[in-house]
Parts: C-alpha cells; structure tokens; sequence
C-alpha cells in the first residue's frame, strides 16, 4: 500500500474508511443505548456536547492503550476495584475501559455469589485467584467488598464476619501493595432519587430487566441499610496504601470521563518503542487449488 493516501487507490480508501467507522460504531452504540435509556423515563442529562464526550472518550482510550502496552513492558500488576449501589454505573466505565483493550491483558472479574465449597474458604480465597501476573491489569466488578455490602444488608453473613472483614482487609490490601500490586478502589456514588429513576427504567426497557434481580429490588426498600454500611466501610477501609476515590455518577457520561483520567493520573506510564511491522510476501503454490465451500454450509445472507 502506498504511503501517500492521496494517490490510494479510491476502492482501498473506501475500505480503510469503512474500518475506521466500523472500530467506532460500537461506542456510538453504547452512546445511543444510554440516549435511549435517558428517553424512557427523562433520565439526567449530562449537559456535555455530544461530540466532546466522544472526542474525550477517544482520547483517553487512546491513552488506555498507551497504559496497557507500559503494563506489558514494565510487567506490573494492576488491581481496579468498582464498587457502588446497584445500577451506579460500574459497568458502564468498565465497558468503556475494556472496549479498546487486549482482553488477554486487561480482564473483567464479576464472580458470583460463593457456592458451597467457596463458603468454606478463607473469605478472600476465591479472590486471590483473579488476581493479575505480570503484564495484566483486572478489573474487579464488585469485589472482596460484598462482605462490607450486600452480604452485611441482607443477611447473608454474621456480624461477627463483618467484624473479622474489617480487621482483615486492611492488612490484606497493604500485602497485596507491598507485593507490587497497584491497587486503586473506586466508589460511584449516586442519589437515592437517581437509582430509583435508573431501576424504573430498566422496569420498562426489555433489553435491560435482566439487569434488575429480585436482590436489587429488595435494596431499594433498604436504601438506609446501604447508605450506613456503605459510610462505615468507607470510614473503616481508606487506608494510605490503599484509599477510596469516589466518583460522582449521577452523570454517567461525566462519571466516565473523570474516572478512566484519574485512574490514568494514578499509574504513571510513557511510551514504548514497537518494532515497525512489515508483512511478508504471501507464499503461493502453483499446485494449490482452494476447495469450494458447499452451499449448505454457508450463514443465509438475510441483509
């Protein structure tokens, strides 16, 4: 292909323009999801132009990028935490930080509630095993902080485990610091108003009542339940080796902004040098003749 695009062949330009927009539909996507969410019930508008949202967003994801290959290359351990009240918008910035991202490098841990075997565990067990080598960066959907949460509310654990959490987790955190980890917890903080605006909306949109289990049901009815175990957990878990930063998230699109720059701020990383790739001459063979592909086999082209 030539360097001067100005001299491409008109049919490669066309192509090379189509893939460009096609790396992009799937944020313009999500974008049109929340728009459509938004129109349901009034949702809050952000008041960002929709065009500088987009170019932010692209921005830092570039920058993402950057980050994952300085991960790679200095092979440093990465742990990001997400915690928040049901529908805060944890997995709305995760999506937007994982989109551009090699999945082998930069991984998503939502793990379910513990079975049997789990329960008798030591409580952090199964979490350690998620944890990142060298190289690799997790994104914790909720985390080791459902003790301090949802299994503190509705029930599931005694306080007395609470209670043995609180004295474990801080020195838990300053082992996985001090073993290299870079460990950053975040909190997306909405209003009581917002989330019962949010589950409504999930209520009326069939693309998104899988979203609302009978648990988030039940934590509305104990907002101020959440609301005190959620400030003691806070209050009892921002330790200097491992603080809580806490992200206003009324505003999803602003929500996601401030967050992907603050965790970017928080790792310091710079470029690196790749190698320029050049493609090898593809080997042909005079005596290969491709096989056709029988017509029962093919996807039926409906569009």
């Amino acid at each position: 292909m030539t360097d001067d695009l100005s001299t491409a062949d008109p049919k490669l330009l066309d192509t090379i323009r189509r893939e460009i927009l096609d790396s992009y539909d799937e944020e313009i996507e999500l974008g049109f999801e929340d728009d459509r969410l938004d129109s349901l019930d009034g949702g809050t508008e952000s008041g960002l132009d929709r065009r500088f949202y987009f170019r932010e967003l692209l921005r830092l994801q570039h920058e993402l990028v950057r980050l994952q290959d300085w991960v790679q290359h200095k092979k440093l351990r990465v742990v990001v935490l997400f915690e928040g009240r049901d529908s805060a918008g944890k997995g709305g910035v995760i999506k937007r930080i994982t989109q551009r991202l090699n999945p082998r490098v930069c991984r998503v841990a939502a793990l379910p509630a513990p079975n049997e075997r789990e329960r008798t565990q030591w409580y952090f067990q199964r979490y350690i095993a998620h944890l990142p080598a060298g190289g690799e960066i997790v994104l914790f959907d909720r985390s080791w902080y459902n003790r301090a949460g949802v299994e503190r509310v509705m029930g599931f654990c005694t306080e007395t485990d609470v209670e043995e959490f609180f004295r474990s987790v801080p020195e838990f955190e300053r082992m996985l610091v001090r073993s290299g980890i870079i460990l950053l917890k975040y909190w997306f903080s909405i209003t009581d108003e917002e989330q019962a605006m949010r589950f409504n909306m999930r209520i009326t949109d069939p693309l998104k009542q899988w979203k609302l289990s009978p648990m988030d049901v039940e934590s509305r009815r104990r907002w101020e339940d959440y609301t005190r175990a959620k400030e003691d957990m806070l209050t009892r878990t921002h330790i200097p080796e491992a603080p809580w930063w806490v992200v206003e998230a009324v505003d999803k699109k602003r929500a996601r902004l401030n967050c992907i720059s603050h965790l970017l701020e928080q790792i310091p990383y710079g470029e690196v040098e790749h190698p320029p790739v050049q493609l090898p001459d593809r080997v042909r063979h005079a005596d290969y003749i491709r096989a056709p592909i029988p017509p029962e086999m093919h996807v039926p082209a409906k569009y």
